[in-house]
């Protein structure tokens, strides 16, 4: 169990509307209830297969990675989902069911600056031994400079690598993505986590729904400057540029390797997650874990045995190509799944993907106007609305036009849509 974060006083009750969902309080959606896990370090291969079965018997079998790289199970009801809980920690997975604190990935490999699950544990600890209020949202990253960027991801604090040639920093900023995060400045890695944990506690003292991004919008930095106090300092640094492909082989310490593959549009069958976790831990694998673009990574196992692993993942449907189309597609769970969701969003984009030749990130498919799948602006996106689908040039959900578009061949026209700006670019 996630012997730091996990209450189980309080299970099977209900997450308000606005919140992440949690192990402990799932949330209601069109296909039942939806119980979301942050895994806090890889997994045994075995225990994650016993995860899956749990899935299955106690809901619809329908297992989602999301874009950051959590654990969703849908399709749970008021009597299962307690029964479902009870079933996880009896497996001592570890999790986080509070704040979520994502590290990255990967076990120890040769770039690695710090160990970022021993990281992740320490500001875990120092978050529940302090009994911080926080607001349902606020998360921390860390970043060990690993194989597997986590700039993508958006958090309250993040803790990064630099991009040094002497002993390894870390990097603090606040309310952002690696692009758009306020940086604050670098301290020791062994210094980190009581500066993650001191800035936490500054958001805090700012009401139990501040968070970092509008704390720092209108006041600026200074309160959180005064939290680190001296063991962070100011001097200007920057991170290591790195690729932020999740799929396809990792190296790790030694020869070994890990090989990442990801669900179509984050959804798969627990039995189709079973046989694959199978089939690798018949080939060597030992472990499984998440990673943010809804990726599944395997390991450790050698290059060869990779190469037929992806094989079998690509038999079961799973997509081991970067380059697939149905990647170029994000996609929400849409109707009925979704109690907001208008259009069958992910009907909809496996048929459009069918269709699409390969290239970059092409498309949004929201089943409703809030856009959990891809909140940024995308080159295009297909919104659903009560009247029907809305499509949207270059924005993001947020901000629809006027001039609804409701078509009968909505994918012929998608299709040409993307084939002509493939041709323009």
């Amino acid at each position: 169990m996630s012997a730091e974060q996990h209450h189980s006083d309080d299970r099977g009750t209900r997450r308000p509307r606005g919140a992440c969902p949690r192990l402990s309080e799932p949330m209601e959606t069109g296909d039942g209830l939806l119980a979301r896990m942050v895994l806090s370090g890889p997994v045994p291969i075995e225990g994650f297969a016993a995860l899956c079965a749990a899935a299955r018997t106690h809901g619809n079998g329908l297992m989602e990675i999301t874009a950051r790289g959590s654990l969703q199970v849908r399709g749970l009801s008021d009597n299962s989902a307690p029964r479902f809980a009870a079933a996880v920690e009896a497996l001592d997975i570890p999790f986080d069911d509070h704040v979520p604190v994502v590290g990255s990935p990967l076990p120890a490999h040769p770039r690695a600056g710090f160990n970022a699950q021993d990281l992740a544990s320490e500001i875990r600890n120092g978050i529940a031994e302090r009994a911080l209020r926080l607001a349902p949202k606020v998360s921390v990253v860390v970043d060990d400079g690993g194989p597997i960027s986590l700039d993508g991801l958006a958090a309250d604090v993040r803790l990064v690598l630099t991009d040094s040639s002497s002993a390894p920093k870390v990097s603090v900023s606040l309310g952002g993505d690696g692009d758009t995060a306020t940086p604050l400045g670098v301290s020791q890695p062994e210094r980190a986590g009581t500066v993650a944990v001191n800035l936490l506690a500054a958001l805090a003292a700012s009401g139990a729904k501040a968070r970092a991004r509008d704390v720092v919008a209108h006041e600026g930095t200074e309160r959180f400057l005064r939290a680190a106090g001296d063991h962070l300092d100011t001097a200007p640094t920057r991170s290591a540029a790195r690729t932020a492909e999740t799929i396809g082989l990792h190296r790790l310490a030694g020869s070994a390797c890990a090989i990442g593959v990801a669900l179509p549009f984050g959804q798969a069958q627990a039995l189709d997650l079973i046989a694959l976790a199978r089939i690798a831990g018949a080939n060597g694998a030992d472990w499984v874990a998440l990673a943010p673009q809804r990726t599944l990574l395997l390991g450790p196992i050698g290059e060869m045995t990779a190469f037929a692993l992806g094989t079998a993942a690509d038999t079961l449907g799973f997509i081991v190509d970067s380059r697939d189309p149905r990647r170029r597609i994000a996609a929400c769970a849409g109707a009925p799944a979704c109690r907001s969701g208008h259009i069958p969003s992910r009907e909809l984009a496996a048929r459009i993907a069918e269709r699409l030749p390969q290239g970059t990130f092409a498309l949004h498919i929201s089943g409703c106007s809030k856009g959990c799948a891809y909140p940024r602006p995308a080159p295009l996106t297909i919104m659903g609305a009560e009247q029907g689908a809305r499509i949207i040039d270059g924005d993001s959900v947020r901000n629809v036009p006027t001039n609804d578009v409701y078509t009968d061949d909505l994918i012929e026209q998608i299709v040409r849509r993307v084939a002509a700006e493939n041709e323009n670019a």
